[in-house]
């Protein structure tokens, strides 16, 4: 479990208008002087040193204009997604959104009614049901089955739950899973291209968390699955990869001609192009220097993983869900026989740690809280000795 300067390095967020170290205090009453940041989805690290000198070209530049060409932008997603995932994309696939929260909002809204049924695969990512919602649109929970290590599929049970509902138009599948990490199967992926068929729904697969598999593991893009095609939308970005959400950048990629001119005539009716600082990030990114930095981030997050998870898995009734793919740990507090306030009290609380409520995530999430793992390894140890300090009467 090798150190590597680049990710132990702790740079202080404090006081920078950062949600995740500067909110944790109103939002879960942990201090910011001495809590731990655990909750969102953004990681401690400065991005590859290749992201940082295009943005810095531009400002040193100093015209910071409308983004033209983008062949080389599009020409890089491209190259990626063939070299890191033997996915080939048609350039002309591709949309660029303002993140994929907003992409995801697009999908409901151009593919959905206001009434309509949206599936999710609970416990899931939380934005995805507040879009839904936001947009007056209807959450059908698909609650996945859990043996208290992996989170499996049913595709049974949920045939009877949309059949019921009868008002389904979307599904939204989370490819690797976020909050639990798993990388799907192929026979599983086919599972779910077909449910969406046999339901005649648009399958909107978010595959953010695509590059962050660790070792032993292998994504498998949805678009590679036979028989989908026409009823697919893709979703991507570099924003998790690379740690830029702050750029606000993603993509909606549309393979079928149909789907891709309704996306289009959306996009127009909105008035949306992107951000240019996000294509000139994610352009330096997709690129053999980005592929070096991230090769060593994996290396650098799984031995995070490892350290928490042994920690954790430590103190008796806690259980951290093994991880797949993601940085984000999935523990379940039901073997403590608490109840969700006192272990969420003494996580907040006690250890001085801001982590995600699983009932944010839907059904299935209530015995849960998600850690962020994303941070300098002597964050992660810190976190591990306050947890065990805050539940030692276990032990």
């Amino acid at each position: 479990m090798n150190a590597d300067p680049r990710f132990d390095q702790i740079i202080d967020r404090r006081g920078t208008d950062c949600v995740k170290w500067d909110m944790m205090e109103s939002i879960y009453g942990v201090p910011r002087e001495d809590g731990i940041a655990m909750w969102v989805a953004d990681m401690d690290f400065r991005p590859p040193q290749v992201v940082l000198d295009a943005v810095r070209d531009q400002l040193d530049h100093g015209i910071i204009g409308y983004y033209g060409d983008d062949s080389d932008y599009r020409a890089a997603i491209c190259w990626w997604m063939k070299e890191r995932h033997g996915w080939t994309v048609d350039p002309a696939a591709i949309f660029t959104t303002h993140g994929l929260v907003n992409g995801t909002a697009l999908c409901v809204d151009t593919w959905s009614d206001p009434g309509d049924g949206i599936v999710l695969f609970t416990p899931v990512y939380h934005a995805f049901a507040k879009v839904i919602k936001g947009n007056d649109r209807r959450v059908i929970e698909c609650e996945m089955p859990f043996d208290g290590t992996t989170y499996t599929v049913d595709f049974d049970a949920w045939d009877k739950v949309v059949a019921a509902d009868g008002g389904a138009k979307m599904m939204i599948l989370c490819s690797p899973h976020n909050p639990n990490g798993r990388v799907w199967t192929r026979d599983e992926l086919e599972g779910f291209a077909a449910f969406a068929r046999r339901h005649d729904l648009i399958l909107v697969s978010d595959e953010i968390h695509h590059d962050l598999v660790y070792p032993g593991n292998t994504h498998i893009p949805m678009a590679n699955i036979d028989g989908v095609a026409d009823h697919l939308v893709m979703m991507t970005a570099t924003t998790k990869t690379f740690n830029i959400a702050g750029s606000h950048s993603g993509n909606v990629i549309v393979d079928d001609a149909a789907l891709r001119a309704q996306f289009a005539k959306k996009m127009l009716g909105l008035g949306l192009s992107p951000n240019s600082f996000g294509l000139f990030m994610a352009k330096a990114a997709y690129s053999p220097e980005g592929a070096r930095w991230l090769d060593g981030l994996i290396e650098y997050l799984d031995g995070n993983r490892r350290i928490f998870d042994a920690g954790i898995n430590a103190i008796p009734g806690l259980k951290s869900v093994p991880l797949q793919a993601t940085y984000l740990s999935w523990v379940d507090f039901s073997g403590t026989g608490m109840t969700r306030e006192e272990f969420t009290r003494r996580t907040e609380q006690d250890a001085k740690i801001a982590a995600n409520h699983g009932p944010t995530f839907g059904k299935g999430g209530e015995s849960f809280l998600r850690f962020n793992i994303a941070t300098p390894r002597a964050n992660v140890v810190a976190a591990v000795e306050r947890m065990q300090a805050a539940f030692a009467d276990l032990q």
